[in-house]
């Protein structure tokens, strides 16, 4: 069994959490949609976290605009297919047959899944590291405010 994915710097202590991570719901139960809903909060909390750090004199209304632009579904994709996270993740060969692992969403949720395993298996500590390594660089490259 697996216990990490290249290009992210993190081994799995329970490469279970991995594994479901990497599930997709037209396998079955077991999938990933439970990570994914705490993985999408647990991004938006580092997400947010750094945002506030880095802009100190921003209000909220901008805050929340370069929170919204840094965990939109397109930005997660985009990392998903960087990591080539379609070629890992497990899904029923129909969907496979159907391109789903190039698919905008899968890939998508597949990253949100992914840091939610992270946070349970290694917890905040270690999942703001591995955020922050892919998101750092984007929250450079945002326009001023």
């Amino acid at each position: 069994m697996k216990d990490s994915i290249a290009g992210i710097d993190y081994r799995f202590a329970d490469p279970r959490l991995l594994e479901e991570a990497l599930t997709h719901r037209s396998i079955g139960a077991g999938n990933n949609e439970r990570l994914e809903f705490l993985g999408d909060s647990v991004l938006g909390m580092v997400v947010s976290s750094r945002l506030f750090e880095r802009f100190p004199d921003a209000p909220e209304g901008d805050l929340t605009r370069m929170r919204a632009r840094l965990v939109r579904g397109s930005t997660l994709a985009r990392l998903g297919k960087e990591l080539n996270l379609g070629r890992e993740i497990m899904m029923d060969p129909g969907v496979m047959k159907s391109a789903g692992f190039r698919n905008a969403s899968i890939l998508a949720d597949a990253v949100e899944s992914l840091i939610g395993a992270i946070y349970l298996d290694g917890g905040y500590a270690a999942v703001r590291a591995v955020v922050l390594e892919k998101f750092e660089p984007l929250i450079e490259d945002l326009p001023s405010i």
